[in-house]
């Protein structure tokens, strides 16, 4: 009897040393998974916990081109024989050669002389921004065209784009550009928040992509595709052709 009962005792003693030391794999385990877990978190939440306290840098100046009859992202005659629209991701480097060498000669000949209503349309590859920089550069412009300077904030995002994804248009960044052209601040960093012209931002990228555009800068001159940031001669010769199918010059 005394026998059983030892055995009884030591088969209880197994089991429960088999429960605990199950409990404690289960521990372990869940340790290893909540671990993992934190990495990734810790991973995915560190480049943006980076990018925002990182300082603004040096910013470049810039010296304000003219925009005749500038109204958010365009400019010009509403009733220009000729419509260009112009798709670019500004961390585009060809899109910015356009925006330094080819625009100022197009904004010069055709739209102050009215024949040219000219449109500038964030977008990027296939209607896919080069990154987040893009995205938030893109908002960002267009927040600052409600305030009436959308021109002055393309060409400071222009002016300091230095690569692609390079931490040239972090947050603060864009708000340090936002304070050099005078903008109301509380007024930009709502307006940024909220996302405020999120579905103007989707309206031109499905523009695009119906008239299948695909890299950038590409420009839409009376509905005609020209991809590729061509020399000013180019342009110059579709926007004549384009004048004199509309019967005027």
């Amino acid at each position: 009897m005394a026998r059983k009962v030892e055995e009884k005792s030591k088969r209880q003693q197994l089991r429960e040393e088999r429960l605990r030391r199950q409990q404690r794999q289960r521990i372990t385990t869940l340790l290893i998974v909540i671990g993992a877990v934190l990495i990734i978190v810790a991973l995915l939440i560190y480049p943006t916990l980076q990018q925002s306290l990182a300082p603004a840098g040096e910013i470049v100046k810039i010296t304000p081109k003219p925009r005749p009859n500038a109204n958010f992202n365009a400019m010009g005659d509403p009733n220009a024989p000729v419509r260009i629209l112009e798709f670019s991701d500004y961390q585009c480097p060809y899109c910015k050669r356009f925006s330094d060498q080819t625009e100022p000669l197009i904004v010069d000949n055709y739209v102050a002389t009215g024949k040219v209503y000219f449109e500038y349309i964030p977008y990027g590859p296939g209607g896919y921004p080069i990154g987040q920089e893009s995205t938030d550069a893109a908002m960002a412009s267009f927040c600052a065209g409600e305030q009436g300077k959308f021109w002055e904030y393309h060409d400071i995002l222009f002016a300091n784009h230095t690569g692609e994804n390079v931490g040239d248009y972090t947050p603060k960044r864009l708000e340090a550009f936002a304070q050099t052209l005078g903008l109301n601040m509380d007024q930009f960093n709502q307006c940024v928040k909220e996302k405020r012209y999120q579905d103007k931002l989707n309206e031109g990228i499905a523009l695009g992509r119906q008239n299948n555009v695909g890299g950038t800068p590409s420009f839409l001159i009376n509905g005609k595709l020209i991809e590729g940031a061509q020399p000013y001669s180019v342009f110059q010769q579709e926007i004549e052709a384009a004048l004199a199918a509309a019967g005027g010059q």
